[in-house]
């Protein structure tokens, strides 16, 4: 599956994460640093599994953790239709 933005979606950097702006609705959404990296890597065509593999490693702790909050944060952008999946 490929992540690409909607053409809608603009995205900006900021010092403590992302935020998308939804053109159409003009709505913002902001994303934390871990957020941030995990919309990333899913753009750059990474899986799912893969970013939540990342995160395990990045932090431990929060290993058991990784994998669901990947997939509903994949989920609430495809949902707010901020992201295309193909």
């Amino acid at each position: 599956m490929t992540i690409t933005l909607a053409p809608h979606v603009t995205s900006t950097e900021v010092s403590d994460g992302l935020v998308l702006l939804d053109q159409r609705k003009g709505r913002y959404w902001q994303l934390n640093r871990t957020g941030a990296y995990t919309l990333c890597l899913l753009l750059e065509g990474h899986s799912a599994a893969g970013v939540a593999a990342r995160l395990a490693e990045k932090s431990p702790a929060a290993a058991a953790q990784a994998d669901t909050d990947v997939r509903d944060l994949l989920r609430a952008l495809c949902e707010a239709r901020l992201v295309v999946s193909s």
